[in-house]
């Protein structure tokens, strides 16, 4: 049983400071004009702040305490990278299923939800898998480096990487139970919000990836 700690009120007053920002009207059209006129420094700053928090809840849960992940700015600025590569994708297979619905290559043309669909479906089952081994690897190389492990090669990264688990869990449940539904939600949202949103999804997983942890230790 976790007991509420002087770091959860930290933590949920960070991420209730900046939902306020996101909110409130007078710092409302600041996001929205700096979303839209800086979408890659935005989409850095997003994943950077929220996902890092998210993985900062999956140990508090994990392992009932907080504790800083060793290499915290080094995961902090992959996270932040990795929102420069997803605000990208999300333009690209948004695009690329709108021009597909045109063409009758899928179905539902005029729909939002076939379009939020497909994309969602498409993007987690081509490219969320690639995004999420990438993660992994960083993850474990970065746990290497601070245990004092000398001259790491990419072979000793993958020999460490627990891929049954990965793909029973990550891949095999985690995607289709939770990143497809969540996902066609965010692509029903006005284009400005689904970078956002999808960083604020990352502390979800956060929590399921925790779960995942405890169950397997149990």
């Amino acid at each position: 049983m976790l007991y509420l700690k002087k770091g959860d009120f930290i933590w949920g007053i960070i991420l209730l400071s900046v939902a306020l920002f996101i909110l409130m009207p007078a710092t409302h059209i600041i996001f929205v004009d700096f979303t839209a006129g800086h979408p890659y420094i935005s989409g850095f700053i997003k994943f950077g702040i929220l996902a890092t928090m998210g993985e900062m809840l999956a140990i508090r849960i994990s392992v009932g305490d907080w504790k800083k992940p060793a290499g915290l700015i080094y995961r902090a600025i992959i996270w932040g990278f990795l929102g420069i590569v997803i605000t990208l994708m999300f333009q690209i297979f948004a695009a690329g299923v709108t021009g597909a619905l045109e063409k009758g290559y899928l179905p539902g043309k005029g729909s939002s939800f076939a379009f939020a669909f497909f994309v969602s479906s498409i993007m987690n089952l081509t490219f969320a898998p690639t995004f999420m081994a990438f993660h992994r690897f960083t993850d474990t190389y970065i746990d290497m480096v601070y245990e004092g492990i000398k001259n790491i090669k990419a072979v000793d990264v993958v020999g460490r990487i627990d891929f049954k688990g990965f793909v029973s869990f990550v891949l095999i449940k985690t995607v289709p139970l939770f990143w497809i539904p969540a996902h066609t939600i965010t692509f029903m949202l006005p284009p400005e919000y689904r970078v956002l949103t999808a960083a604020f999804l990352s502390l979800a997983l956060g929590i399921l990836l925790a779960m995942g942890k405890r169950g397997g230790k149990k």
